[in-house]
This record gives structure tokens, sequence and C-alpha cells, in this order.
């Protein structure tokens, strides 16, 4: 199946919005039950934006909501790069974000084991044909 999209830069308004329409038109498809946490992000060094990027993942409605800006009262809030920001969630490759945060490139502050629940969920969350093709879908609007 090929994918025809508009690419935007990662992290960019464009992408930001291009992805949040996604989800939208996944919400009902994948079903999703991750462990509750509330959870800010920090990305530096983004050549689309002056100055760091805001944003945020809920899990306490029972599904994965990313979104721009910051919660009140987060319980963890995770700092990183915008190169390892986009290998995490471009490239999806957990084995380098355990090598970035075990170097110093990923600085977490709060409860770090709703990022250890988080990520064992996503470790063994099966690879739906749905998922697949959200993945897919992602990758074709996606530059660097």
């Amino acid at each position: 199946m090929q994918i025809m999209s508009e690419r935007h830069p990662f992290l960019s308004e464009a992408w930001i919005g291009a992805v949040r329409a996604l989800r939208q038109e996944y919400a009902d498809r994948i079903p999703e039950s991750p462990p509750p946490a509330r959870v800010n992000v920090i990305v530096t060094g983004s050549p689309h934006q002056d100055g760091d990027l805001l944003g945020h993942i809920d899990t306490t409605g029972g599904q994965v909501l990313v979104e721009t800006g910051h919660l009140d009262s987060p319980e963890l809030t995770i700092t990183l790069d915008y190169d390892t920001a986009y290998t995490l969630f471009v490239n999806r490759d957990p084995q380098a974000g355990m090598q970035a945060f075990f170097s110093g490139k990923i600085l977490v502050e709060g409860d770090v084991s709703k990022l250890l629940a988080l990520q064992g969920q996503a470790a063994m969350q099966p690879a739906t044909a749905e998922v697949a093709e959200l993945y897919e879908r992602l990758d074709a609007l996606t530059q660097r």
C-alpha cells in the first residue's frame, strides 16, 4: 500500500497538526489501555522554533494523548534534545532510548516508575495491522 501525504519537518507546527489529525482518525481503531501517567516533555534544540518545545503525554483518560504545552502537576518531566526525540518518536528505537537515558541525553525528574510502566506497556503491546498502518502514515508525513 502506497501512502501519499505531504511531509512536514518533525515537531514543526504543521507536523504536530498532521499528527493530531492522524490520532483522531485512528482513535476508535486502536484500543489502548496504558498505565495512567501525566508526563511533561521538554525538547531542546528544535530547528523549527525558537526556544524549547513544551509538550505533554497524558494517559489518565485511557488513551495516549500527546499534546503541546505543559500539564499542571505532572508526575514526571522528561527533557531531551531534538535528535533523541526523533529517534524515540519517529524511529521508535527503544534500545537507542535506553542508551540516551544512560548517557544523560534524557533527563528525568519525578516518578520514574511511571516512565518504566509506559515503556513496558509499549514493549508488550502487540503490533496490529492498524498500528502498523498508523506508523507507516506517520513515517510518510515526517521529514527530518
